[in-house]
């Protein structure tokens, strides 16, 4: 039996676990210490979104004062309970047929949630059965979902849980009076669960991870749970939420559910907190709050330093249920789909983020601040060992921001290595991500980006210290979508200083960049100010004037007032639904006006902007230390002989098949067998150019003449890449 019991409380995400348990698993293995994890947000979902689980939902009075689209439901309800097991299989890839049955209508009952089928043929077509079942199926739960918060509990979302609750929540009072509360149904479905794990593994240890707002409430009923009725059992809390929120936790009531919480990297303070259990007199700790004497101190007493990242191990996926997951496609745009739809291993190419430098983020804390990249040898060897561990060839690397030549070694060694994966990640669309590199990436089996735009406008980007310029967002995003990898764009409003006109030049910009097709997703969010971010730091400077509360327990979001008065709550509707008809290749041809019920200003930003952004010139100078390497394969080559005004010479034509096309180009044939034996060389190992030049004008006159020619360049978009 395990003696720690890890636990993510509900909820995270349906399609596929939340990785931090994995983590510490796959860390603990490399120790020899045994755990059992679970994801209980998933085994609670599986449990209430089945005919048993949905039999007993339905209200027994009051009925007539029920919304009319809840009485519908209910008038429905046989329906959804004779449906609901077969639609989970389905969406759990067990059931696959059943795609035709959904599709062909009249199969799952239908309520508020289908009113917004009007595309559906145009964003799925004839052929994408799959993704339309999984859509209309997904619309359906959303039903159930919105029937379960009227009539059953209405903290309830599948991808969170009594969110308001943890959402910058200064004070513990409002959280502990809920807990004073009688459980709610979920509650009771979560806690009869979570006994029996407990039961199962028998723990005298139990990790709980909070990564979100949306997990803290479930999070703290279950440690309620644990000490009521094993109160010789310790509980640790660790996870994203309380290295962001909690670092200035006072309350001590929050020690009734809690022995400890761990603060950022929680491999080292999660082995001494076993040693400390194991040997009560060590008291050594690493960023642990725990009480003491009735007092809330916080221990960082070890002089130990952290594990680096190729110390931690492999995340170790066992115990989930990964086979019970639900892939779900909330809307038709597929980037977006990714986030829900799949299960994805997740890995980290390397630890912190290498800019470190924007001014809205954490980056005065551990997870951020600290950069450490992981070797791509470590990192292609970890792929593999997943792989085999749960049969998955789907990665998510969840890096802050992926480092451009981390990629392209990773890139590199996939190919080497002819392992067929599949994988995105998010970056900062820099200057790095050259047109070649990012071929190389797609070779690899990158699908997606996402990246963080932020304000298009170029003052507030360096403001933000983003280290980037709207013009080189264009040109890298097109770079990524020319090579056939999805591009999602963060977008930001409301940032301080941000001025009515530069929101609507923002708007524009973003408008060009999905009318051409460079970014093919995005999501606007309203700019909050966190603690630990140079904003929240520094509010001074970026003209805000923070409104402090006491702090005795969360302490993140924090709200101020712009010195400008400008209220940019205004703009949020009309921003997200001009998107949302962007995403969906619609209304470019709008007037920017035509979003907003209130007077905006015409925007400043030339209708051909991105347009000139994108637009390249040949670049004819030569990068010495470049390394170049060969992606295709090795061309058939047929001699010919070519007569012109008496004179004749040999020359060589070489076809070049790829995936997707076939190009051919004529040399002369002394030049042509060079290229092939230097295609040769390049299909084992990258050459520098330098030393390509001087093999070539060793044979040959005029290299730049040779490298920029038609055929060469014919060759440079397709598999001879520098990088």
């Amino acid at each position: 039996m395990s003696n720690l019991l890890l636990i993510t409380p509900p909820f995270t995400q349906l399609n596929t676990p939340y990785p931090a348990t994995a983590y510490i698993k796959g860390f603990l293995n490399t120790k020899s210490i045994s755990a059992f994890q679970m994801d209980l947000g998933i085994e609670v979902i599986l449990e209430l979104f089945s005919k048993k689980g949905l039999s007993p939902l339905t209200p027994k009075e009051g009925i007539e004062r029920l919304s009319e689209n809840s009485q519908r439901i209910l008038s429905l309800w046989n329906d959804y309970i004779t449906t609901i097991d077969a639609v989970i299989a389905f969406l759990q890839g067990k059931n696959p047929t059943l795609a035709r049955q959904i599709c062909s209508g009249h199969f799952l009952p239908e309520a508020s949630r289908f009113n917004q089928l009007d595309d559906m043929e145009w964003a799925f077509g004839n052929m994408g059965m799959q993704d339309k079942a999984k859509h209309l199926a997904t619309l359906y739960l959303e039903d159930i979902s919105d029937f379960i918060v009227e009539c059953v509990d209405e903290n309830f979302g599948f991808s969170r849980y009594a969110e308001r609750l943890g959402r910058s929540a200064n004070s513990f009072d409002e959280l502990y009076t809920e807990l004073q509360n009688e459980t709610t149904h979920i509650d009771k479905i979560t806690l009869k669960i979570l006994e029996e794990r407990v039961q199962e593994a028998q723990p005298n240890l139990v990790l709980i991870s909070v990564p979100f707002p949306g997990n803290l409430y479930s999070a703290f009923r279950c440690a309620q749970f644990i000490k009521s009725y094993h109160p010789s059992v310790k509980i640790a809390m660790g996870g994203g939420f309380p290295n962001t929120e909690l670092r200035s936790v006072k309350d001590k009531r929050v020690f009734e559910f809690f022995d400890f919480i761990t603060l950022d990297d929680g491999e080292l303070p999660v082995e001494l907190l076993i040693s400390n259990i194991q040997n009560p007199n060590s008291n050594e700790f690493k960023r642990t709050f725990l009480l003491e004497k009735e007092e809330v101190v916080y221990k960082n007493n070890s002089t130990k330093s952290d594990y680096k990242q190729s110390e931690v191990g492999t995340p170790d996926y066992s115990d989930l249920f990964l086979d019970k997951y639900i892939s779900v496609i909330e809307m038709a745009n597929p980037m977006h789909s990714l986030w829900s739809d799949g299960r994805w291993n997740k890995l980290t190419m390397a630890h912190g983020c290498y800019w470190g430098k924007c001014t809205f983020c954490d980056v005065s804390l551990d997870y951020i601040k600290i950069y450490e990249p992981i070797a791509a040898k470590i990192l292609v060897d970890r792929m593999e060992e997943l792989i085999l561990q749960t049969g998955e060839t789907g990665f998510h690397f969840v890096d802050e921001a992926a480092p451009p030549a981390l990629m392209r070694e990773v890139a590199l060694e996939l190919l080497k290595r002819k392992l067929v994966v599949t994988w995105w990640t998010n970056i900062r669309f820099e200057k790095s991500f050259t047109k070649d590199l990012c071929i190389l990436l797609k070779a690899s089996g990158c699908i997606a980006v996402s990246g963080g735009l932020e304000v298009a406008s170029d003052r507030l980007l360096e403001l933000i210290k983003k280290g980037v310029t709207v013009e080189q967002v264009a040109k890298v995003t097109h770079y990524f979508t020319e090579a056939g990898i999805m591009v999602h764009a963060y977008l930001m409003y409301g940032y301080p200083t941000q001025t009515i006109q530069e929101t609507v030049d923002s708007l524009e910009m973003v408008r060009q960049l999905f009318q051409i097709g460079t970014i093919q997703s995005g999501f606007w969010h309203q700019f909050a100010m966190t603690a630990h971010s140079p904003v929240g730091l520094n509010p001074d400077e970026f003209g805000v004037i923070p409104q402090q509360n006491e702090i005795t327990f969360a302490n993140n979001d924090i709200q101020f007032k712009d010195k400008t008065g400008i209220n940019h709550d205004k703009f949020s509707f009309g921003l997200k639904k001009s998107l949302f008809n962007y995403m969906h290749g619609m209304c470019f041809d709008y007037d920017l006006q035509a979003w907003f019920d209130f007077k905006i200003p015409n925007t400043k930003i030339a209708p051909d902007f991105i347009e000139n952004a994108i637009f390249e010139t040949t670049d004819f100078s030569l990068k010495p230390a470049a390394k170049i390497i060969w992606i295709g394969n090795l061309p058939i080559v047929d001699y010919f002989t070519k007569s012109k005004k008496g004179h004749t010479w040999e020359m060589a034509k070489l076809s070049f098949h790829f995936k997707t096309e076939t190009i051919e180009i004529s040399l002369e044939k002394n030049q042509a067998n060079w290229l092939v034996k230097t295609i040769k060389s390049l299909s084992n190992q990258s050459l520098l150019l330098k030393d390509i030049k001087i093999d070539f004008e060793s044979q040959f006159e005029d290299f730049e003449l040779f490298w920029f020619s038609k055929q060469i360049s014919l060759l440079r978009n397709s598999g001879l890449l520098v990088l």
